[in-house]
C-alpha cells in the first residue's frame, strides 16, 4: 500500500474511537522508523481523531478508498502541526470528504 497525502481510506479494526469502515484521510507522510524504505502516513478521521500509522500498521488496520473525485485543497494539504489540523477541522477543512 502506497498512500499519498489526500488518499481516503477506511479502517478494518478499531482505531481511535472509529468502528471498522470509518473514513480516514492521510495528511502527511513521514519516514517509518522500523521500516526505513518505507513510508508511515498520518491519518485524519472522520471523527477528528488522527495518528499515525507504520508500513505494517496501515497493512493490518486500514482499507485505501477508491480514489474517486479527492478536492484538490485536501491533496495540497500542508502538515504544520496537530494544533491547526485540529483548527481545520473543526473549520470544515474535511467535510468534503467525511460529510
Amino acid at each position: 500500500m502506497n498512500l499519498n497525502v489526500g488518499d481516503v481510506v477506511t479502517n478494518t479494526l478499531n482505531v481511535l474511537g472509529c468502528r471498522p469502515g470509518c473514513r480516514g484521510v492521510v495528511y502527511d507522510i513521514y519516514d517509518d522508523f522500523d521500516i526505513p524504505e518505507k513510508n508511515g502516513v498520518s491519518i485524519i478521521f472522520e471523527n477528528g481523531k488522527y495518528d499515525g500509522f507504520s508500513y505494517e500498521e496501515q497493512h493490518l488496520m486500514l482499507n485505501q478508498e477508491p480514489a474517486a473525485r479527492i478536492p484538490y485543497k485536501i491533496k495540497d494539504y500542508k502538515f504544520e502541526n496537530v494544533m491547526k489540523l485540529s483548527q481545520d477541522y473543526k473549520n470544515g477543512f474535511w467535510d468534503e470528504i467525511f460529510r
